[in-house]
């Protein structure tokens, strides 16, 4: 029968963790859902099969109450009527990092395989859009689909499908990423929720049915159709079975099935008899008006941003590197311990947390998370440099005098680095257990002279640098075969310029007396070339009176004028969405005198200080809380911008160090106004109608311009770590440290505006839930950092603003001898257009796996040389599982693999016995 159809009906439950009720009452409501379930799949076989959200947190959830449910829960999953996985959480797609995405499918599929295996389903039912490389990270994953709510056709308000010219024929489509991996995409296209409360009752039923067969017909693709049995926090439909034998009696042509998505995957694609539309790239629902695509999500709570950006970065970038590092030398990676600080952080990813769109409870739950992830990873990270430390030859300090205190200074990033770091060290150290009288202790410690200390290089070079006197200070080391060991300790702060460190590797240094055997530094030098002007080899920099700044590109000759002025506007929206009231003009402080003084002035670092006294209006006025308390829709709202102000003093800070290509710009305040947006504005001059933002293992390119559809005044975007503008010649890239919202100005000088903070007193969406906290009221602050591409190609920019992204990392080292010499890299790499994005061990195979990602539309190779012992290279997807062997053309060359147009390569090495 050709004209044929089946409704699929699959339960299942969208189980947002906290939202619009903090945590923990979302928890108990989750274990109530969970009894309910397991209850009915012991009584009732006809009820075939419920899908868990595609997270398997979930089942922690539950279980973390009721642990004794463990067999039951076991039994259905093995059944197959309880779907589980492939993720770890639901997260968001663009406020999360490369890796974060990674770590949760890694976490996710190894959840799911200690009770079956997980369920092959890219599920993204509510995800706030969809980046680029999604499918390539579903094909990496053994997952041919992709399954999500937003990013192709309209949706308005309570998701309602809008008609219009779609960017798909269908709700079912072809999703391709730039690398050219393709999935199957399926379009929630009357939400994820169109199946919902099915009627037992005939007469309900017949309606109901009528209704939602011709819905759903007239999206898709062929007559397998789909019906979405559940919704947020939704209760499982408990007659479901009664309700399905109801509409077959009703409906009899038309076959109704208790279904799953393996099975209507299967049913679907042998059904499927024409070409599907090809989407290509980002799923942003750009082609709406722009008023549901909750894109101010990234401006919403910033702190929640930068407090996720340094957690991810602590993990990724430093924590699980110098573990590898570590391991390498025989330490013991401590997988546990980073999956548990993974996980913490992962907590804080599904969009209504780390989108900053849930009530106030939620945010202050979050906070904790991340200070608890982070603390977890900063102890790895110092177990692993004390691991390290003990194998770093530094004998040839010994020449310097017995009193010598080297230090190390590691590159953790994938480039060459230079710049300035700061390390603490003791001088001196006295043990409580020494037996020394406790004053004469003290006194020994606070009498030592440090006039004469000097930085010196591994090789007796003396490096520029600053040495502060921290006093007597009281400390403690924690062994691992005795009690507490507390001492007292002379500490000195050392600040220097860390120059060509190398990547993937350290560098190492020492304190000593000035009259030991130095190599005198070159006479000193200054980067301050006048009252406000500063300059390095790379760039010059003229601060003007309203406190703006001039940049000058010394390779091109580009001038950028007009940087770094700050803009305020209105804000009568939420924490979903901006709206500016009607008829303001934003404020800026163009043509406000600022105050400017000279900070500091160094042989490696310069920098000014630019203070802005400015009155913004305190708030909106007194309507906006009736419109809010009214539920009038954001843009219906009238409100404006409250006559009485408040000052806001800003205080800028405009670092240029001696190596550096870019000028690194801070900002701090105490924010008093509500209702309110601060940006700060960087005009590019550049002709360009397009421009590049950091994304998923992504630089995606955007159009500067909307849509003929979009109506919104405000065109704002993602970004991870940077934005960036072009013209051919020369370029101009604004890398940010968690300011994950920005926008192009079509101002004629394509001027990007980098979101600092946005505050806003409701959540928004469906009800009225005020959000008083979210208004951010205190203090804040934003760190940026301005690079000009000069002649260069624009990636040699991306990669100082991926470097922007890691700290540098130092520990005091002591005088010994040891197997790898002061200054070393563990593995070197070149390839063209390619950033590298991890190294890590594998749980599973032991492997060190290393990872990159061309930046580019066009084939590179890479070459990657390791200093240490391997037994066999292999080529890696996402979930390290090995590939084809990879082998060296001669003992001791490079590995040489090929990276295509944007593809992610995963190398696993297996580490030899002794690997140093």
């Amino acid at each position: 029968m050709p004209n044929r159809k089946t409704a699929h009906i699959v339960s299942h439950t969208h189980w947002d963790r906290e939202w619009y009720l903090p945590y923990e009452k979302h928890h108990v409501r989750l274990i109530k859902l969970m009894d309910a379930l397991l209850d009915k799949l012991d009584e009732d076989p006809e009820y075939r099969s419920f899908f868990l959200d595609g997270q398997t947190i979930i089942l922690e959830d539950y279980l973390q109450v009721r642990p004794q449910q463990q067999a039951r829960l076991e039994k259905h999953i093995s059944d197959g009527r309880i779907l589980i996985g492939p993720w770890y959480i639901l997260q968001d797609a663009f406020l999360t990092s490369s890796e974060a995405n990674v770590r949760n499918m890694l976490i996710g599929h190894k959840d799911a395989k200690r009770y079956g295996q997980p369920a092959k389903i890219g599920y993204f039912p509510d995800t706030f859009g969809l980046a680029g490389q999604t499918p390539q990270l579903m094909r990496q994953s053994g997952i041919h689909n992709a399954f999500f709510g937003r990013g192709v056709k309209p949706t308005g308000f309570n998701n309602t499908v809008a008609d219009g010219d779609y960017e798909s024929s269908f709700s079912e489509l072809e999703w391709e990423g730039p690398d050219g991996s393709k999935v199957l995409g399926i379009l929630f296209a009357n939400w994820y929720s169109n199946g919902n409360e099915v009627p037992a009752d005939p007469g309900e039923a017949k309606e109901y049915w009528q209704r939602k067969l011709a819905d759903a017909a007239k999206y898709a693709s062929t007559g397998e159709l789909l019906f979405m049995n559940g919704c947020d926090h939704q209760p499982i439909q408990l007659d479901l079975p009664e309700a399905i034998r109801t509409a077959r009696e009703l409906f009899p042509d038309t076959d109704f099935v208790h279904s799953n998505f393996i099975d209507y995957l299967a049913s679907l694609e042998s059904s499927l008899d024409r070409e599907l539309s090809s989407v290509r790239g980002e799923l942003r629902s750009q082609r709406t008006d722009g008023w549901g695509t909750l894109v101010n999500t990234a401006s919403s709570r910033v702190y929640l941003k930068q407090l996720n950006q340094r957690g991810q970065a602590m993990l990724e970038k430093v924590a699980e590197p110098l573990a590898a590092y570590a391991s390498l030398l025989g330490a013991a990676y401590p997988h546990d311990l980073l999956q548990y600080a993974w996980k913490t952080l992962m907590q804080n990813h599904p969009h209504d947390s780390i989108c900053g769109c849930s009530v106030d409870e939620v945010h202050r739950e979050m906070v904790t998370r991340f200070e608890k992830s982070r603390h977890v990873a900063e102890a790895v990270a110092d177990d692993s440099l004390q691991s390290i430390a003990e194998h770093i030859d530094t004998t040839g300090f010994a020449a310097f005098g017995p009193d010598a205190v080297p230090f190390t200074v590691f590159n953790t990033t994938g480039g060459k680095r230079t710049g300035t770091v700061s390390v603490e060290v003791d001088v001196l150290r006295h043990y409580f257990r020494e037996g020394i009288p406790f004053g004469e202790m003290k006194s020994r410690v606070k009498q030592l002279e440090l006039a004469d200390r000097i930085v010196v290089d591994s090789e007796g070079r003396e490096v520029d640098c600053t040495i502060t006197d921290l006093g007597l200070q009281f400390g403690y080391d924690l062994p691992d075969d005795k009690f507490r060991q507390p001492y007292f300790a002379r500490k000195v702060r050392v600040e220097l310029e860390a120059a060509d460190v190398p990547a993937n590797g350290f560098s190492t240094y020492a304190v000593v007396r000035s009259a030991s055997q130095a190599t005198a530094s070159s006479e000193r030098a200054t980067l301050v070339t006048g009252d406000r002007t500063m300059e390095n080899e790379y760039v010059s920099v003229s601060i003007e009176n309203d406190g703006s700044v001039t940049l000058t590109d010394k390779a091109s000759g580009q001038i950028y004028s007009g940087l770094c002025v700050y803009e305020d506007s209105g804000d009568i929206g939420n924490e979903y969405m901006y709206r500016q009231p009607d008829g303001e003009t934003p404020l800026t402080t163009r043509n406000t005198a600022a105050e400017i003084t000279i900070l500091a002035d160094k042989p490696y670092e310069a920098s000014f200080r630019v203070v802005h006294a400015w009155d913004i209006p305190k708030g909106a006025e007194e309507k906006l809380a009736q419109e809010q308390q009214e539920l009038v829709w954001f843009t219906g709202r009238s409100s404006g911008r409250s006559k009485e102000t408040v000052r806001i003093v800003i205080e800028t800070t405009l670092t240029l160090e001696k190596g550096s290509r870019g000028l690194k710009v801070s900002s701090r305040f105490n924010n008093q106004a509500k209702d309110h947006r601060l940006r700060m504005l960087f005009p590019t001059g550049l002709a360009s109608s397009v421009h590049q933002a950091d994304s998923m293992f992504e630089v995606v390119t955007r159009g500067n311009e909307p849509s003929a559809e979009w109506t919104n005044p405000s065109y704002c975007h993602h970004q991870q770590a940077f934005a960036s503008i072009q013209d051919g010649r020369t370029g101009l890239t604004v890398a940010n440290l968690g300011l994950n919202e920005y926008e192009v100005l079509q101002d004629g000088q394509n001027t990007i505006a980098v979101t600092l903070l946005r505050s806003v007193g409701e959540l928004g969406d469906w009800g009225v839930f005020p959000t008083p906290e979210a208004q951010c009221l205190g203090e804040a602050y934003a760190e940026l950092m301005i690079i000009p591409h000069g002649l260069a190609k624009p990636e040699a920019a991306y990669n100082e603003a991926y470097q922007f992204q890691v700290p540098w990392t130092g520990v005091q080292v002591g005088l010994h001898a040891g197997s790898l010499p002061p200054v070393y890299q563990w593995f070197g790499w070149q390839g063209e257009g390619i950033a590298q994005s991890a190294v890590k061990r594998s749980e599973e195979t032991g492997d060190l796996i290393l990872r990159w990602y061309n930046l580019t539309s066009s084939g590179s190779e890479l070459a990657v040389t390791p200093t240490f012992a391997y037994r066999q290279a292999y080529r890696s997807i996402i979930l390290e599982e090995r590939q084809d062997a990879v082998e060296a053309v001669q003992p001791g060359e490079a590995l040489r693999l090929a990276a295509g147009p944007a593809e992610i390569v995963t190398l696993a090495l297996e580490i030899a016995d002794t690997a140093i």
